[in-house]
């Protein structure tokens, strides 16, 4: 899958001879080139660079593979010259966690445009994120962050979870006074679709938290799904308690419409909402200039 971009790295380095060079043309840091050239020899199980402190020479596999580097190269570019959008407009595809991004990003996004009218922006909801850096998407906006090694990320912030209740529904089934209580409660709760356990298997935990005491509860739970809203609206329909991010339950907290479950509780693992890339994403501006835009915009939010 990344012999392509590695190979594009040991191109660069191969001609510019220096692993420096390379990652200024490519705009990457210089340990992603070194990781990519030691990758690309572990597949083909051959030395392709010898390296002193001075400079780096082609050993006798890798003179055979420059020329098969350098023609994939000019491929790459007259792929991407025939789709290169206008001049003076840059192209920024954006793919968001369907649960969250549809809450928090894309209501952002016609305050983005106005603001940077050269970046033609492309946003997808998905509900599967990717498992590492792929050819569809230049930043990614999730929660609990992809961990790959080729791929850095932003922290846009980590709002906190709050276990919440219609009056009505605490009324009828009695307020919990204790984590173990729960048990005895139907939990409604966001996952993410990959955490999503079958039916089959153990419940899920909850870890919560008072001081440096932690307690785990395993769950009964009605509802799990990846979409928060449905959570909400659900404990609002009086249907259980809902695990909330604090900036959903926010109004309904205030207007009486909704209550805090064990208030001196809070939730082990909260939120994680990052933005994720490649490095060599890092370099480019309309990447930055969004970046900056959601750290502004929406972590007031949070």
């Amino acid at each position: 899958m990344w012999l392509a971009s590695e190979m594009a790295a040991f191109a660069h380095v191969a001609e510019l001879g220096s692993f420096t060079a390379a990652a200024r043309a490519l705009g990457v840091p210089k340990v992603a080139v070194s990781r990519a050239i030691a990758s690309l020899e572990r597949r083909l199980a051959s030395r392709l660079l010898t390296r002193t402190t001075r400079r780096v020479a082609l050993t006798a596999a890798g003179r055979l593979l420059q020329p098969h580097c350098q023609r994939l190269l000019r491929e790459v570019e007259s792929v991407r010259s025939s789709f290169a959008p206008p001049p003076g407009r840059q192209r920024l595809r954006v793919l968001v966690d369907a649960g969250y991004g549809r809450l928090l990003v894309t209501p952002l996004v016609p305050r983005f445009l106005e603001r940077y009218e050269v970046i033609e922006l492309q946003v997808a909801l998905t509900d599967t994120l990717p498992d590492g850096p792929g050819p569809g998407w230049d930043v990614l906006i999730c929660n609990d962050a992809v961990s790959h090694p080729d791929l850095m990320q932003t922290l846009l912030g980590s709002p906190p979870l709050l276990l919440c209740a219609t009056p009505a529904y605490l009324l009828r089934h009695g307020r919990p006074r204790t984590p173990g209580d729960l048990n005895a409660h139907t939990v409604l709760r966001a996952v993410e679709l990959h955490e999503a356990s079958p039916l089959h298997e153990a419940s899920p935990a909850l870890g919560l938290r008072r001081g440096d005491e932690v307690q785990e509860v395993r769950l009964r739970p009605a509802l799990q799904v990846s979409d928060p809203v449905l959570v909400h609206s659900s404990t609002a329909a009086g249907l259980g308690i809902g695990v909330l991010p604090e900036f959903l339950c926010r109004q309904g907290l205030a207007q009486g419409k909704l209550e805090r479950v064990l208030p001196e509780w809070s939730l082990a693992q909260p939120l994680q909402l990052a933005a994720v890339y490649a490095p060599a994403a890092a370099a480019s501006a309309a990447v930055r200039q969004f970046i900056e835009f959601l750290l502004a915009n929406m972590v007031p939010i949070l």
